[in-house]
This record gives structure tokens, sequence and C-alpha cells, in this order.
């Protein structure tokens, strides 16, 4: 049988999580789930450039978003005219 070392993949995930909340605390934002996928996005892209640590990841987390209003999209709506 195979054992499989699911610790580093969990301590990833907390890390990442970590951050994401940190953000929110940060921030005294209510996460929703637009600004919570964008920031997932966010976190896991800055975590695959190499930036591994809690501390790295709220910097550069609070550096991309500066507050709850840069994670707004701006989507068109269906009555738009071009």
């Amino acid at each position: 049988m195979t054992a499989f070392n699911l610790s580093p993949q969990i301590e990833d995930v907390n890390v990442l999580s970590d951050a994401i909340r940190t953000w929110y605390r940060h921030h005294h934002a209510t996460p929703t789930e637009q600004s919570t996928q964008l920031l997932c996005s966010a976190a896991v892209d800055l975590y695959n450039q190499g930036h591994r640590t809690r501390e790295e990841l709220i910097t550069l987390l609070m550096m991309k978003f500066d507050s709850p209003d840069s994670l707004k999209v701006n989507a068109p709506s269906s009555t738009s005219h071009h």
C-alpha cells in the first residue's frame, strides 16, 4: 500500500487561505463569491510564480488589491449599447 504525504499540499492551502483571510480582515471587507474568486486566483498565480510564504502573499495581495473597490469588475450589462 502506498502512503501519501498530504501535509505539504495542506500546508500550501493553509498559507494561501490565510493570506486571503488576512486581506479581508485588514480591509474590514465581507467576502463575496466574486471577490474571493479574484483573490484566490491572484494568490495561486503569485504562489506559482514562487511566492510561497504567508508574508510574501499577503504583501503582494495588499499591493495588487489596495482596497475592496479594487476587486470590483466592471462587466458590461446585457443592456449596454456599443
